[in-house]
């Protein structure tokens, strides 16, 4: 309710008339004047209120009236009456009823009182009330109601005193709050300014209004109390302390500092009097130095006194933060005094009040910088700012070296913090252990041995200070150990928050300034306001250095977490102010005062040490006292949270991470995380630290570069706490989301880290050199983690970044280049992966890009760096094969790169990626890199370190042709395109198009690249590859070859074919002989296959099976070609050498070759026809099984060779016609070249050895001979038309040769039959059919041809002889069959007797078909063929088989009853007299042979052998002896005499043993002795002379018996009991019998052809018979009886005649 409210009226009216009464009755009796004056009182309200409307008006203007009777009542001196009185008074004041009047006469009254001493509250009381409540009180009596105020505080009473103080407070608050009341009311109005003043202060009053007045007095007059002045305006003080001026002082600076700011005459108060007073007040402070001896000074110093020491320095303060601005030079002297009062040799109470003043200072950073502004940068100025910082610092380092008294230990400290060693450092193990343990619960500091505990001082960032707020401490208090330390601590925090907020919220308004402005002027440059940023530098650079002198101490003494926390913070906030303000040397000492605490103490990390360097030589002066920045003790007491092993190459073993450490390091983390774009090349100094601290904790890189706790590598080296193993993760999740951050740096941070990665590797890679140590991988894997998260920029950091990386992966050490490699490869699969935009497929430079490091790798030589790369291929192909296009030459090159010093692992995995390419890719690849498919897998095939994937990529290449033959159409086109482009550009340059096979079009230089690759494959050095690459090539030609155009044919027969078959040729013929031992491991290589000789043999054989084959099925396509024939003779000059060559599987396979192309007839386009035909012809198909050269698991159809038809040879009869076109005339020409071939063929490999060293020429084998003559009859069937004389004597060469040529021992099991079996070799059987063949042709030829006939009976006649003289080969020692040891070193001559006898048969059956032809008979065939079989006729039992002169002797009688009538036809002609003497001495040499019969020879076979000779001897009775007269007589004569000889068993006289056994002919002699005599006795005798030849050996035949007989008889007679030899008794019985078939002849003959002469000698022979009688022998017994018994036939009585004179 408010005081003028009508109720509150009423109620004062009544209260004042109570109080009145209550006065009335007080006074009645003591005091009546009062009484009445009470009374009249009662009356005149009573009056006022009946008058006035406005009542508070009336009694206002009455009020002196009003009052007077409590006045009255005041001054009777009674407490009651006074009490109840001044209440009264207190009322009607609060009801603001009392005029100026009123309150003098009231002011006097207390006045009166107050020097009487009575109610002295009560007083206090009311001049309160009555100030407060209105304005009425002025001037003089304002002065008088705060004088009593004053006195009243210095009375007896400590109540009234306090409450008097309170008072006085209140009041000067009251005084100056009517003054700002008072503008308030005037603020409107302008003023006239004041005239300028001289300097007297008296005058400067009256240009003040009333209440301004009253404050200015009261001030003035307060700061003359405190000078010790009389005041000028509070009259009437007694006495005054200057604690309590200044207090008030204080009060009225802190509360009303706008009155001082706006009012210049206030102004010029604190100028002219305030702050002469404290600087004089100040004077003991400064000159007092503790400690220092009092005598040795002149006069003694006045010591501080605290109470007023403190008042001063809150004076101070508020000075400073009101009235800077007015104040500048005398603050600069406040400041310096400050500065001062921190000195170690000032009292420790006042250097703690003065650190409570600095940190109130601290916590108003404006304030900092209008001093950084005024003074420091102000030249020829105090750098006060500066010095405020590095005081702070100084006293802090102060705090560590001389110790407060409490701690005696300190005072030995070292008194700069001189690195040296701490004389604390032996107290015992860092570590929990220990004493330290239980200290280290408290906050704390420690350094060298001196602890100081931290309190808390006040709330961060406001100074709320203790001492000097100690206004009733008169002593100076104890401090407590610690506190002053807290509080600079506090200070310095509190300033370095204040400056870098400040500093940071200005910039941010900069920055939003600036993007406004860039929005609004797109084009424009920003230009701020230079201003500011130099007063923000100069800052920094001002305080920078001692509070990182500072704060490097504290982070270094500091033991508890939130006390490093916080340091920690402070420099994190310096590094990064001074990063954003550009100041590279202040951000890098902050930067590496953090690195250096992370590290263990003394780690020698260059980096740091360097920049360290650069500060420590910055040492600066505080007050002459030199500060350097400590360097780290080592004996802080800490927990030990890991021991590691250093990364540096130091010698200190293991090194030891405290807790503090890992809290640097987070902050340091924390630094890079979110200052990471202020860091620029601080990085340098922020990643070798965290480089060094992951190495120490072993974190060692995972997948993607983000680091993990690893197992420690080497050794124990790395022992963890618990504690800080839980960190781990966390340290590793925050180093990684570090990196991640780094996507949110501008481009130029971004180029400052990656470029201190770089740096921090190259050095990592310097370590690693030379020593086996594990490298630090941070670096590596770092810029993969960078890479990764930037991968939306990737283009502007892809070059340094894998530029680096390749040079790690070049690093001697295997870990750290599989690490350069694990990024790279990373890196380029992320590039690829990442949705790009535009996407990679339209941005082919990026994607270029991003594969190029993947091809600079190949360039690399260690496997393992190969090995990541090729797995980095698989997996990309893996993932983006589709999307490569233009990247394909690239990662084809990479897959291609292979060398043959790489191993076998890096091949397979590259050869991985191949297979994936050529199984998925080959569709989505552009055509022109199909190509380069074709190149790397040939090359893949070619190496040498992985036989099974040479194979495999042949396989592949076969792949890649079906490939290319299903989508022929689609490349065909794509290839033309480009072609055209490419064209076109070269057009353009004018420069010709270069590609390989140029003419060519682009498709088939496809195919062609495809051949001329498998046609390296097919010479490459292993027989294996060479084999698969020739069936692949072959195959591929055949089944695809139909896509290529014809003149494409021209360059695949000539570049590709030819050229490989001579290479094939070259490397064949040039091998080595060597034995191969084992192919490695166990496999066994098989005789046939263990030389380079035999191996290069197959490849030749196959490739020459494969260029005949399609020669053959390709054959109508070629002949189109203009160069067929010049083709052809290279083809056959091929066949030719193949067939000469020394080997016989080669040789052998040119033949099948030969074959193979010469089963070919005119083409016909109907490919049937042409079969049918050549089955019609006969021509033999002697071939091998067709090679199956077909790609893996493909059956290759011959869908157009005629090889598979042909039917074996049945004889010529049955000729066909040969379609004839207009190139059968070509077709002869290439038959004769065929034909030449083949004779080259012929004559060379059957030509036998000369000279030295036969023993080493080559003979070839029977199979390659047989297939040669096999070829004959085919080939002959083409050529007979023209087939001449000539030709037969060569083929005829070639026939004797070849059957000449022996067999190696070792293959004769298989090629010749057993000695017993008469059978032929397939040479020999071939041999025949040739002849066979040509001598039917002649049969049915016309009569020209038959000429030739003589020719083949003597090549035939020639092949007889073989049976009893085989042909020699050269000067070979051959060994017949029967005696050849089978050893290696012989040869074997055939059995040449089937052959023979199978050449005789042939020459028999010959014979019989010509005998009359007019060649035969003028040649002397028929001679020619006795004068052979005289030979084996003969030999006889002598011929090497049995067989032989058998059939010779059967031959010749075939051949005789056929030829002899025609002999005898031409007789006259003389054609045959050459014959006749042969034919006698065949006879001669068969029936009389020298050889004697085996001695196993059965009596059967005796007999049957005997019955031949009987057939001769019959043949000669009826088909020669009947025609005597068409026989030259010389013959007959000869005839008889071998009759005659036949008919004598004759005997040599000389026996032995030996010969007991021979048996006698009897039937042959007996038929010889019948024969003879038949034709002697016969009367057919045409000539004397024959009938004398007979009588003459007949003769000779009696004569021999006689002497036969008459022998034997004696030796009967001599040799007594003891039997004849066998042989002579044998003799004798032939003799016997011989008589009785000369008896028989006689009695069967007319008497008149017996000659006298004879009779006389067979009577002659009878006594000589009847001799013998006595023989004992049986046989001869039974003989001589039948040779006596014809006697009787011829006994007649004698007749009486005499004849020739005898009787």
């Amino acid at each position: 309710m408010s005081t003028s409210s009508p109720e509150a009226v009423k109620k004062l009216l009544e209260n004042v008339q109570t109080d009145l009464r209550s006065l009335s009755m007080e006074c009645k009796k003591k005091f009546p004047p009062v009484k009445e004056a009470a009374e009249s009182g009662i009356v005149k309200i009573k009056t006022i209120a009946a008058r006035n409307t406005d009542v508070l008006a009336g009694l206002k203007e009455n009020s002196s009236e009003v009052v007077q009777p409590f006045l009255m009542g005041c001054g009777t001196k009674e407490p009651k009456i006074t009490q109840l009185c001044l209440a009264a008074i207190q009322r009607l004041m609060s009801h603001e009823v009392v005029s100026e009047a009123a309150a003098g006469n009231i002011i006097n009254m207390l006045w009166q009182l107050m020097e009487n001493g009575l109610e002295e509250l009560k007083l206090l009381q009311t001049v309160l009330v009555l100030l407060t409540t209105n304005t009425v009180v002025h001037d003089e009596v304002l002065s008088k109601a705060i004088v009593l105020c004053f006195r009243l505080h210095f009375t007896k009473d400590n109540i009234t005193n306090n409450t008097a103080a309170a008072t006085v407070r209140q009041v000067v608050t009251v005084v100056f709050e009517r003054m700002v009341a008072e503008d308030e009311r005037f603020k409107g109005i302008v003023e006239q300014p004041p005239p300028v003043q001289g300097n007297t202060n008296r005058r400067s009053v009256s240009t003040l209004r009333p209440s301004a007045k009253d404050a200015y007095m009261l001030f003035q007059d307060l700061c003359q109390l405190v000078n010790a002045d009389a005041p000028y305006w509070l009259v009437g003080m007694t006495e005054m302390t200057r604690t309590f001026g200044l207090e008030l002082l204080e009060s009225v600076l802190n509360d009303f500092p706008e009155v001082f700011l706006q009012h210049q005459e206030f102004s010029f108060l604190l100028k002219e009097r305030v702050c002469p007073l404290v600087i004089k007040l100040f004077s003991p402070n400064i000159k007092f130095r503790q400690g220092s001896n009092s005598a040795a000074s002149p006069a003694p110093v006045e010591k501080p006194y605290f109470p007023i020491c403190m008042r001063l320095l809150r004076v101070v303060s508020v000075l400073i933060k009101h009235f800077y601005s007015l104040l500048v030079t005398e603050c600069e002297i406040f400041l310096s005094l400050l500065v001062k009062f921190l000195d170690g040799e000032k009292p420790q109470w006042l250097r703690a009040v003065a650190a409570e003043s600095v940190h109130r200072l601290c916590v108003q950073p404006h304030l900092l910088r209008s001093f950084c502004q005024s003074y420091d940068m102000k030249q020829h100025s105090t750098k006060v700012f500066r010095d405020i910082v590095n005081a702070l610092g100084s006293f802090i380092q102060s705090l560590f070296i001389v110790h407060n008294a409490g701690n005696a230990a300190a005072v030995g400290a070292p008194a700069a913090g001189s690195g040296s060693g701490a004389p604390g450092s032996a107290q015992g193990a860092p570590g929990t252990g220990g004493a330290s343990g239980t200290l280290t619960t408290q906050a704390a500091l420690e350094y060298r041995g001196i602890w100081i505990p931290l309190m808390t001082v006040s709330v961060q960032g406001s100074a709320k200070a203790t001492y000097l707020e100690m206004l009733d401490k008169v002593e100076p208090p104890s401090i407590p150990e610690g506190y002053a330390m807290s509080v600079a601590f506090s200070a310095l925090l509190d300033l370095v928050r204040g400056i870098t907020a400040m500093i940071e919220k200005e910039l941010a308004l900069e920055e939003a300034a600036a993007a406004e402005f860039r929005e609004a002027h797109p084009n424009e440059e920003w230009n701020p306001q230079p201003g500011a940023h130099l007063v923000w530098e100069e800052m920094v650079s001002a305080c920078w250095c001692g509070l990182l002198a500072a704060l490097s101490l504290l982070l270094d003494a500091s033991t508890d977490e939130a006390a490093t926390e916080n340091i920690l913070k402070a420099e994190l906030t310096m590094a990064s102010l001074c990063g954003r303000l550009g100041l590279v040397t202040p951000r890098d000492a902050f930067i590496t005062a953090i690195c250096k605490a992370s590290l263990p103490p003394h780690y020698a990390l260059t980096v740091l040490s360097s920049s360290a360097a650069n500060l420590s030589s910055k040492a600066y002066s505080i007050q002459g006292q030199s500060v350097q920045i400590i360097s780290p003790s080592s004996d802080s007491h800490q927990q030990v949270v890991a021991v590691g092993q250093p990364l540096t190459a130091q010698p200190q073993g293991t090194v030891v991470l405290t807790a503090k450490n890992i809290q640097c390091m987070r902050t340091l983390l924390n630094l890079a995380h979110c200052h990471g774009a202020v860091l620029g090349t601080s990085w340098q100094l922020v990643l070798a630290t965290l480089q060094h601290l992951v190495w120490i904790l072993g974190l060692k890189p995972a997948v993607g570069g983000a680091l993990k706790p690893g197992r420690a590598v080497e050794g124990p080296s790395t022992v963890l706490t618990t504690a800080v193993m839980t960190d781990l993760p966390v340290i590793s999740n925050i180093l990684s989301r570090l990196f991640e951050s780094s996507q949110y740096l501008d481009d130029v941070s971004l180029h400052h880290l990656i470029n201190a990665l770089c740096s921090l590797s190259l050095e990592a890679m310097e370590m690693a050199y030379g020593n086996n140590k594990e490298p630090s991988l941070f670096a590596v894997a770092k810029l993969l983690e960078t890479g990764l998260v930037n991968m939306d920029r990737i283009e502007i950091l892809w070059r340094p970044l894998t530029g680096h990386l390749l040079e790690v992966c070049q690093h001697p050490n295997s870990r750290m280049r599989e690490w350069g490699a694990e990024a790279l490869t990373a890196l380029i699969k992320a590039g690829l992966a990442y949705k790009h935009d535009p996407p990679l497929a339209q941005n082919q430079r990026l994607q270029l890009l991003l594969l190029n490091p993947l091809r600079e790798l190949s360039n690399v030589l260690h496997a393992d760096i190969r090995q990541k790369q090729l797995e980095c291929v698989l997996q990309i192909l893996q993932s983006h094969g589709d999307g490569l296009g233009p990247g394909w030459p690239l990662v084809l090159g990479v897959i291609g790169a292979i060398r043959n010093d790489q191993g076998e692992s890096l091949i397979r995995t590259a050869f991985q990626c191949l297979q994936l390419v050529v199984t998925d890719f080959l569709p989505t690849m552009p055509c022109t890199c199909l190509q380069i498919v074709v190149d790397v897998a040939g090359s893949f095939g070619l190496q040498n370190q992985e036989l099974n994937i040479s194979l495999t990529s042949i396989g592949l290449l076969w792949n890649i042709s079906d490939y290319f033959f299903q989508r022929g159409e689609a490349i065909t086109h794509e290839l033309e395109r480009e072609e055209e482009l490419q064209q076109k550009q070269a057009q353009e340059k004018g420069e010709t198009l270069n590609r390989p096979f140029h003419p060519a079009p682009p498709f088939d230089c496809l195919w062609l690249c495809l051949y001329a690759k498998l046609g390296e494959l097919c010479v490459d050095s292993r027989p294996a590859v060479r084999k698969s690459g020739g069936q692949t090539l072959f195959s591929t030609i055949a089944a695809h070859g139909t896509l290529l155009q014809q003149p494409t044919w021209h360059i695949v027969v000539w570049k590709v074919l030819f050229q490989l078959l001579d290479c094939v040729r070259t490397s064949s013929t040039t091998a080595d002989k060597e034995k191969i031992e084992s192919g490695g491991g166990n496999i066994l290589i098989h005789h046939s296959r263990d030389t380079a000789e035999k191996q290069w043999a197959e490849t030749w054989v196959m490739t020459l099976a494969g260029v005949a084959r399609i020669f053959n099925t390709r054959r109508y396509l070629l002949q189109k070609l203009g160069d067929f024939f010049e083709a052809w003779e290279v083809l056959l000059n091929h066949i030719q050498s193949a067939a000469l060559s020394k080997n016989n599987e080669v040789s052998l396979a040119a033949l099948k070759s030969f074959q193979e192309i010469l089963q070919i007839v005119t083409p016909v386009k109907d490919s049937d026809k042409a079969a049918d035909a050549l089955a019609a012809m006969g021509v033999p198909a002697v071939l091998m099984d067709p090679l199956s050269a077909s790609g893996p698991g493909r059956p290759l159809v011959h869908s157009d060779s005629l090889v598979e038809r042909l039917t074996r040879y049945s004889g010529a009869e049955m000729q066909a016609p040969l379609p004839v076109e207009e190139s059968a005339l070509d077709d002869l020409v290439l038959w004769w070249s065929a034909w030449n071939t083949w004779y080259r063929i012929g004559t060379e490999s059957t030509k036998p050895p000369s000279g030295p060293n036969e023993k080493f020429s080559f003979i070839p084998s029977q199979p390659f001979l047989t297939a040669l003559i096999q070829i004959f009859p085919a080939l002959y069937l083409h050529i007979k038309a023209n087939f001449s004389m000539e030709d037969l004597k060569k083929l005829g060469v070639i026939l004797h040769g070849a059957v000449s040529v022996p067999i190696s021992s070792d293959a004769s099991p298989f090629i010749l039959p057993s000695f017993t079996e008469a059978v032929l070799t397939s040479l020999q059987e071939a041999v025949l059919t040739a002849l066979d063949v040509l001598q039917k042709a002649i049969c049915v030829g016309p009569e020209n041809l038959q000429v030739m006939y003589p020719a083949i009976f003597q090549q035939l006649l020639l092949f007889v002889e073989f049976s009893c003289k085989p042909p020699q080969y050269g000067r070979m020692e051959t060994k017949l069959v029967a005696n050849a040891k089978y050893n290696q070193a012989e040869w074997v001559a055939l059995n040449y007797v089937p052959f023979a006898e199978r050449s005789l048969e042939v020459v028999v059956d010959l014979y019989q078909k010509t005998a009359c032809h007019k060649a035969v008979i003028s040649e002397k065939v028929l001679q020619n063929i006795i004068k052979t079989l005289r030979m084996p006729l003969g030999l006889k039992y002598a011929c090497p088989s049995e067989s032989t002169w058998k059939l010779a002797v059967s031959s010749l009688l075939k051949v005789l009853s056929i030829g002899l009538p025609v002999a005898r036809q031409h007789s006259s002609s003389g054609k045959f007299d050459t014959m006749w003497p042969e034919l006698a001495n065949a006879f001669e040499d068969f029936l009389f042979t020298k050889s004697i019969p085996p001695d196993n020879l059965s009596i059967q076979e005796f007999q049957k052998n005997e019955a031949v000779d009987v057939e001769v001897v019959q043949l000669i009775s009826t088909e020669i002896l009947p025609f005597a007269n068409f026989i030259p007589k010389d013959f007959v004569a000869q005839i008889m005499a071998m009759l005659n000889k036949g008919s004598i068993h004759s005997q040599a006289p000389s026996f032995t043993e030996a010969e007991i056994d021979v048996r006698m002919r009897e039937e042959f002699s007996k038929v010889c002795f019948e024969t003879l005599l038949q034709f002697s006795f016969s009367n057919k005798v045409s000539t004397p002379q024959e009938g004398y030849i007979s009588r003459m050996a007949l003769s000779v035949l009696l004569k021999r018996s006689q002497d036969v007989l008459r022998r034997y008889v004696e030796d009967e007679r001599l040799s007594g009991r003891c039997p004849l030899p066998r042989q002579q008794v044998t003799e004798i019985i032939f003799v016997l019998k011989a008589i009785s078939t000369l008896m028989d002849s006689l009695k069967k003959t007319q008497p008149e052809n017996v000659d006298g002469n004879t009779w006389a000698q067979v009577i002659a022979l009878y006594p000589t018979l009847v001799e013998c009688i006595t023989c004992s022998s049986s046989e001869v017994s039974s003989a001589l009886k039948e040779a006596l018994g014809p006697f009787k036939d011829f006994m007649q009585p004698p007749v009486s005649k005499v004849q020739n004179g005898e009787s």
